[in-house]
Order: structure tokens, then C-alpha cells, then sequence
């Protein structure tokens, strides 16, 4: 076994194939794929904004254009834009070049924000969905990890919300992984073997990976 060297969570999205099945299990079979969105209340059709175009953002983007959500991207630069029209976006908002809420309020709100950036100060410095006025009068912020606390805004007016969410229950993982495999969702990953696990942390944290770094055994 590798030693890992971390002062970090390295992470927590585990994904692979059944090896063995112990004593009494019924559910799983031996090559079966494995995991360790969908509450949001947004109809086929509807407005959904993804904020951030990274490691999960750029996920989001593709479950939301699938799910047949009209997607509008925001990041920042034209580069992280010709990536969101490739994954299934429609529209592409340039925050660093735009009032992203502003420009979300001109196409009538968004049913759903959806935001997948860690933490509260990218956000805040995006302009975006720090007003929650970008969602349309019934619409909801979600927020992932500790982004959440970073909306604000006229909640109280309309039937506007905020809600956070965590990693779901077992039947949404495998609802998830099944309808990625139909539709061809399909993450963007660095490949290192287990061996390499301190490199690979390295290049994680450096910032340089592109979206996510896996380790292979």
C-alpha cells in the first residue's frame, strides 16, 4: 500500500468496478460500476445557470443540457467558454467581462442557480449569484460545500430560495452513474496509478490538473 502524504481532503468522488462481493450480498454482482443533482425543480425547458466551469461545474453542465435544461454558463475568460459550449451549455456568460445577474434577469431569471465553486470568495468576486435576483421569482440557489453562505439578495420577495445540498442517498449516486452512461456524461480526469499518489496530490492541489486528478489501482 502507498503511503500518502496529505494535510488535505484529497477528495471524496469514488468510482470503479465491483472486484469481490462478500458474504450475503445481494444488490451487487462482480464487474458491476460502482459510485460514492436532480432535486433542483426545474422542468425540461427551463432556465439553469451553472456557475463555474470546473472540476464540478464542468459535470454540471453536461447533467443540466442533458436533462434538456436551457444552460447558461458562467465563468470567467473566453477560453472557459468555448469548453461550456462544447459540453452542452446554450448561452456563455463572461463574468469577468459582464454583470452575470444582470444579464441572467434580462432572459427572465433562471429557475435554478446552481453553484459549484468550494467556497464563498470566488462567488463573491464572480458578482454572479451573489444576488439571488438572478433567479426568477420561484427560483433556487443551490450551493455546493461552502458556497452556500454567499447568497444574497431579495429572498423575501417572490418565492425565491437558498438550499445547500450534500452528497444525496445511495439511490441517487446510482440513478447518477446510470443515466451518465446512457447519455454519455463523462468527466475530464488526469489518470495516475497508485503509486503516484503523492505526485498526483501534487499536481491536485497545484491547481494545473484539468478538473479532477483520479488514482487508478
Amino acid at each position: 500500500m502507498a503511503e500518502i502524504d496529505v494535510s488535505t481532503d484529497p477528495g471524496h468522488e469514488v468510482a470503479g468496478t465491483i472486484d469481490e462481493v462478500g458474504a450475503g450480498v445481494t444488490p451487487w454482482k462482480k464487474g458491476q460500476r460502482v459510485g460514492v443533482l436532480r432535486h433542483g425543480g426545474a422542468m425540461p425547458g427551463d432556465l439553469v445557470a451553472v456557475q463555474g466551469i470546473g472540476g464540478l461545474g464542468h459535470l454540471g453542465v453536461q447533467f443540466t443540457s442533458k436533462f434538456g435544461y436551457r444552460v447558461v454558463a458562467i465563468s470567467r475568460g473566453r477560453e472557459a467558454g468555448r469548453l461550456a459550449k462544447k459540453l452542452g451549455a446554450s448561452i456563455y456568460l463572461d463574468s469577468s467581462a459582464a454583470d452575470a445577474a444582470a444579464e441572467l434577469q434580462k432572459m427572465g431569471g433562471a429557475q435554478v442557480i446552481l453553484a459549484t465553486v468550494p467556497s464563498a470568495k470566488p462567488m463573491t468576486a464572480d458578482c454572479f449569484v451573489s444576488r439571488v435576483g438572478a433567479a426568477r421569482q420561484d427560483g433556487r440557489g443551490w450551493g455546493h460545500d461552502g458556497s452556500a453562505g454567499s447568497f444574497a439578495g431579495p429572498v423575501d420577495s417572490g418565492s425565491r430560495g437558498i438550499q445547500g445540498w450534500a452528497s444525496g442517498i445511495p439511490t441517487d449516486s446510482e440513478d447518477t452513474l446510470r443515466f451518465a452512461e446512457m447519455t454519455g456524461v463523462r468527466p475530464m480526469i488526469e489518470k495516475y496509478p497508485l503509486e503516484q499518489v503523492n505526485e498526483a496530490f501534487r499536481r491536485m492541489v497545484s491547481g494545473k490538473a484539468q478538473f479532477r486528478v483520479e488514482l487508478t489501482m
